[in-house]
């Protein structure tokens, strides 16, 4: 009997399916994104005929002594800080990123040092032929790792040669839009064609105890493609930021089956390929200019890992009838509320000024600590005042105008000293670190008490 054929229309951006071609998602709202796609589907009266009965299950309560996941490591120590100590047999591993941010380098790197380890290593790469991942391998001297590499797109080759190789330690699919099942009548890419190549690649992991790590694309606003499920069914999804200026490139895992989600790891883009960085700190503090009015030094938390940043702010007269407001690598509405917050509670006026804050080096910020530092940078560049180069700030700022409590003080301060310097401006409530003479600590209740220090309140 042949096979009936059917066609639905689906969004290729978040996976809505729709009754008709439309312009517009009216669930995601892009343009253009709506494909019909053609699926084989079986013939009628085949649904669930010769299903098995099953068989009742072993119920277990919640005590007992936990197991650990079994873990090896990488070699790479900061991908073990992201993923929680090192990879989990029969886990899956999403990363994405923008194009040419380092993935595949990233991913080489991992390859060759676990097949160096003398561990079993399979990068299957659908975006490039063979012979320019040999370029690549060359000219980051991992020519001579044993690594297994072959360049395939079709689901149904990469499934059997899996099968027919020896249990392997860490497979690298680069990437997932670029596989196709010849099951499915949709073009690869589609919403249908990475669910379902998705599926049958974690269903091999989970049997074969094999770690597997997917590489996705990203759309133009830096989220994930494919439909949301394919996320979902990964056990840790991992973020490769970093901005084209600038050297360095950040790994961050926003979910983690295994470990935490807050930490990062941190490699630095050099000729020889990327380089991990043991103290970030000294990469963003590299070139900082100390003496320049409107900058401030922020000691932040990522996860564990304290990290020093210097944030810039302008405050320049504006001459426009609206004066403009621009930040990068922080949150536009963070900014909006303290200059609201100043102004209000400070009675420092912006405006008639245009303000720019920048947090240097290219960092992207998201801890409401941060809120003293860009705080303080604004007031100095508006006065005209160059802060203590010694000394550090931390401290989220409420809408009262209080300076609320940040955690992991002491981690901040030992940080902070270890790169020299000597006081810290910090909230008043808070844990109370370790007594150190050499390091000064300057409590404030409220915002205003900084404002004054800088004269800039009446």
């Amino acid at each position: 009997m042949a096979k009936a054929v059917k066609s639905q229309f689906v969004c290729q951006t978040c996976g809505t399916p729709a009754a008709r071609w439309a312009g517009k998602c009216a669930a995601c709202g892009d343009w253009n994104t709506i494909v019909e796609e053609v699926t084989a589907a079986a013939p009628p009266g085949s649904g669930m005929v010769g299903a098995s009965k099953g068989k009742a299950l072993v119920l277990e309560s919640l005590s007992g002594a936990p197991e650990e996941a079994p873990r090896f490591l990488t070699g790479m120590a900061e991908l073990d800080r992201v993923t929680g100590g090192g990879l989990v047999p029969g886990s899956v591993l999403l990363i994405a990123g923008e194009p040419g941010i380092g993935k595949s380098t990233l991913l080489l790197q991992l390859t060759a040092a676990l097949a160096r380890a003398g561990r079993r290593a399979l990068y299957f790469s659908g975006e490039e032929a063979s012979a320019q991942v040999r370029l690549r391998a060359q000219r980051l001297g991992l020519a001579d790792a044993p690594v297994a590499l072959a360049a395939e797109t079709s689901l149904s080759n990469i499934l059997a040669t899996l099968h027919n190789e020896r249990a392997a330690d860490l497979v690298v699919i680069d990437s997932i839009q670029t596989l196709w099942s010849d099951a499915l009548e949709a073009a690869p890419g589609s919403v249908s064609q990475v669910r379902a190549s998705t599926q049958s690649l974690v269903r091999y992991a989970k049997q074969a105890g094999v770690a597997l790590l997917l590489v996705g694309h990203v759309t133009k606003e830096g989220q994930i493609a494919g439909p949301k499920a394919v996320e979902h069914v990964v056990d840790t999804v991992l973020s490769f930021e970093g901005d084209r200026g600038h050297s360095y490139r950040i790994l961050r895992a926003t979910k983690n089956r295994f470990g935490a989600t807050d930490e990062i790891g941190v490699f630095e883009m050099v000729g020889s390929g990327l380089r991990e960085v043991a103290n970030p700190s000294e990469l963003f503090l590299g070139e900082r200019d100390s003496s320049a009015p409107g900058t401030a030094v922020f000691a932040g938390m990522e996860g564990t890992r304290p990290i020093l940043v210097e944030i810039q702010a302008l405050v320049a007269p504006s001459g426009l009838g609206t004066p403009r407001r621009a930040v990068v690598g922080w949150e536009q509405s963070r900014l909006a509320m303290l200059i609201a917050v100043l102004e209000a509670r400070c009675g420092v006026s912006f405006a008639n000024h245009d303000v720019y804050l920048n947090v240097a080096g290219g960092l992207r910020i998201v801890e409401p600590a941060a809120d003293l530092a860009a705080a303080a940078a604004l007031i100095g560049s508006l006065a005209g005042r160059a802060l203590d180069p010694k000394e550090i700030h931390f401290g989220e700022i409420s809408l009262s105008g209080a300076v609320r409590a940040a955690p992991h003080t002491a981690a901040r301060i030992k940080e902070a000293a270890k790169l020299g310097f000597t006081s810290a401006v910090m909230p008043a409530a808070g844990d109370a670190p370790a007594k150190d003479t050499r390091f000064k600590l300057r409590r404030i209740p409220h915002l205003k008490a900084l404002a004054e220090d800088l004269s800039t309140c009446d």
